[in-house]
């Protein structure tokens, strides 16, 4: 049994999540909500063979977990063969992949086959217009379908995140919860976090686990906890509707969880980031295209994360007056800042 590589906070190196491109067919607010960007360069972009290289020197540290994430993985060509490759990681015990899922009824099945275990779409409304509005995208329908043939495509598990907005789409809490219901997936809703491109975030903006469970609980009656089991669990703190319903709630921005958080993230041009708020990141593909020795490159994995003290939410939530994370200028110096590019 491989020994855990653990941090400063006696955090283990257990979940990782891939970025496999910093493109997306969708424009979100809080992700992306700009008109122009800065692209990653082409040739900077990580090769599956890389990606799957990383992923083993991950896994044999102590990694159990991979989650495919964007911009929109689903962009990626030929996305099959990366999760075959993937599949086959002896370690491996979870692989998972979220998307927005307007692509997502095409490429299930294919994807299923070859290994992914889990989807996550993203859906944070149940009304087109305000989708074509706030993510300048007409393709909700495209979405829906996405979600039902990822249910009956026979994945361990499909699931639903909603980004909550004051202002946008709260009056939606209760719909969500019961269109996840009648589908029979897990929904979790997620608090608007000061992260990349959410360059008009305030904490005005922001619907806390509080105000969800407080209207949760007025519709259903008492909503019951349900008790995290072992390190890196999940992001979501789960509750029970009195008919057993399960939902979650990702209270990064009032409630951190950044003592129990067991991931890291790497991005499409290989920058590793050891939190979602870290400022820098390791160059992982420079090493892999300078030729290092799977045994240096193991060693620098093992050193860099056994000097992390990353406690970003919990550094965001200290603040006294808390504003946006970057403005404009801050992402046009990095792109790799942006959530469409860093993976969420």
């Amino acid at each position: 049994m491989t020994t855990p590589v653990l941090d400063h906070l006696s955090r283990p190196l257990g979940s990782l999540r891939l970025s496999l491109t910093d493109r997306c067919n969708m424009r979100c607010r809080y992700c992306m909500p700009e008109e122009e960007y800065l692209w990653l360069p082409r040739e900077s972009i990580l090769t599956f063979e890389e990606f799957d290289r990383l992923a083993g020197m991950f896994l044999g540290l102590g990694a159990t977990k991979i989650r495919l994430t964007g911009g929109e993985p689903l962009l990626r060509q030929d996305l099959p063969s990366l999760v075959r490759m993937l599949s086959r990681q002896p370690e491996l015990e979870d692989l998972a992949m979220t998307t927005n899922g307007i692509l997502l009824a095409d490429q299930a099945a294919a994807l299923h086959e070859a290994g992914l275990h889990r989807v996550t779409v993203s859906l944070d409304t149940l009304r087109p217009e305000r989708m074509l509005a706030y993510a300048r995208s007409p393709k909700h329908p495209q979405v829906l379908e996405g979600i039902t043939t990822a249910k009956k495509t026979g994945f361990r598990a499909v699931k639903l995140n909603s980004v909550i907005i004051r202002g946008f789409n709260d009056d939606e809490i209760l719909d969500l919860l019961e269109y996840a219901r009648a589908h029979e997936v897990e929904l979790r809703f997620i608090e608007y976090m000061d992260v990349g491109g959410a360059t008009k975030w305030s904490m005005a903006d922001v619907v806390s686990r509080a105000d969800l469970l407080r209207v949760i609980g007025e519709r259903y009656g008492p909503v019951q906890p349900v008790a995290a089991v072992g390190w890196g669990a999940a992001p979501a703190e789960r509750f029970l509707l009195p008919d057993g319903t399960q939902f979650g709630i990702i209270a990064s921005t009032t409630a951190p969880f950044c003592r129990s958080c067991d991931r890291s993230r790497i991005t499409a041009d290989g920058t590793w980031y050891l939190c979602l708020y870290a400022e820098e990141g390791i160059d992982l593909r420079h090493f892999l295209r300078q030729g290092a020795s799977d045994g240096e490159l193991r060693a620098l994995i093992c050193e860099t994360w056994a000097g992390r003290r990353d406690r970003g939410a919990e550094a965001r939530h200290a603040l006294v007056d808390r504003g946006v994370l970057y403005a404009l200028e801050g992402l046009r110096a990095d792109p790799r800042r942006e959530m469409h590019t860093r993976g969420g």
